[in-house]
């Protein structure tokens, strides 16, 4: 369904779950886990079907960044980190969702890494997964030699440099195939509405000079940092920067062996076990 946050601005919104379940003379209300999707330029597809399995624990919210996906198409000038943040608030506003948890994936852990700094008081708890808080060029071209040789580091080297449609192709073909350990869904990426404008913009502006470690200090809730252990794009001491950025108490890191970009692709049991146990503190 569309849901209108803004005057002009519809929002693509699936829902899993309801909010308030029996339990024995009651009804329980359960806590609301949204999900922030990566890219940029991509959809929420890439959560299903594999969180429907904490639907018991949480009620859902999965939703297109605006301008991505299902979601209406918006001006480039609104493809940005502080309005991406601020359409959570927006989002929760218009659906009458109150401290819900928040999750970040990749490029949605940006998202909520400046939700944090702009908004501390909104979110009950945060998970950031397999995200930076900065674009981290050396690490990343280090990780991709690793996993691939030279000749994936050369191709992340020039997409990363210089993200357009022909950088794009040979590195879609090469690297990505090196973020995770396990193959994947293969019609996973048929089932994507992918706005490619979104990701060479963002790739080669915002996220070229983005450092999202400062506003971390204003945390006031739990985060949960995910990392995997093998993951080239968001390499592992980049979830280290930020878990340390965090203020104590209320940071923590978990990390994943044989894990690489969305630890749940590579290690689910595991990694469904850590967001289950994060759920149910709340």
């Amino acid at each position: 369904m569309l849901i209108t946050i803004a005057p002009g601005v519809r929002l693509f919104v699936d829902v899993e779950g309801p909010s308030h379940v029996p339990d024995g003379p009651r009804l329980r209300e359960k806590p609301t886990l949204i999900l922030l999707h990566g890219g940029p330029g991509y959809d929420h597809s890439s959560f299903k079907p594999g969180f429907s399995r904490l639907a018991d624990l949480a009620q859902i919210v999965y939703y297109d960044h605006r301008g991505h996906g299902r979601s209406d198409r918006r001006p480039a000038a609104e493809w940005t980190l502080d309005t991406f943040a601020d359409d959570i608030v927006r989002l929760c506003d218009a659906l009458g969702i109150v401290k819900p948890i928040v999750l970040g994936q990749s490029f949605g852990g940006f998202v909520a890494q400046r939700y944090l700094a702009r908004h501390p008081a909104h979110p009950a708890r945060v998970v950031l997964s397999s995200t930076s808080p900065h674009l981290g060029l050396a690490r990343k071209l280090a990780m991709f030699e690793r996993l691939g040789g030279t000749k994936a580091r050369d191709l992340a080297q020039a997409f990363w440099s210089n993200p357009n449609p022909e950088t794009w192709a040979p590195y879609v073909h090469e690297c990505l195939p090196l973020y995770n350990t396990r193959a994947g869904d293969p019609q996973a990426r048929e089932r994507t509405v992918f706005n490619e404008a979104i990701l060479f913009a963002s790739a080669g502006g915002e996220q070229q000079t983005m450092n999202l470690l400062p506003g971390l200090a204003a945390v006031c809730c739990p985060v949960l940092v995910m990392a995997g252990e093998m993951d080239p794009v968001c390499p592992l001491p980049d979830a280290q920067d930020i878990a340390a950025a965090i203020p104590a108490p209320f940071g923590r890191l978990q990390t994943f062996a044989d894990a690489g970009h969305g630890a749940w692709r590579d290690q689910p049991e595991a990694a469904y076990a850590a967001l289950r146990a994060f759920i149910a503190e709340a």
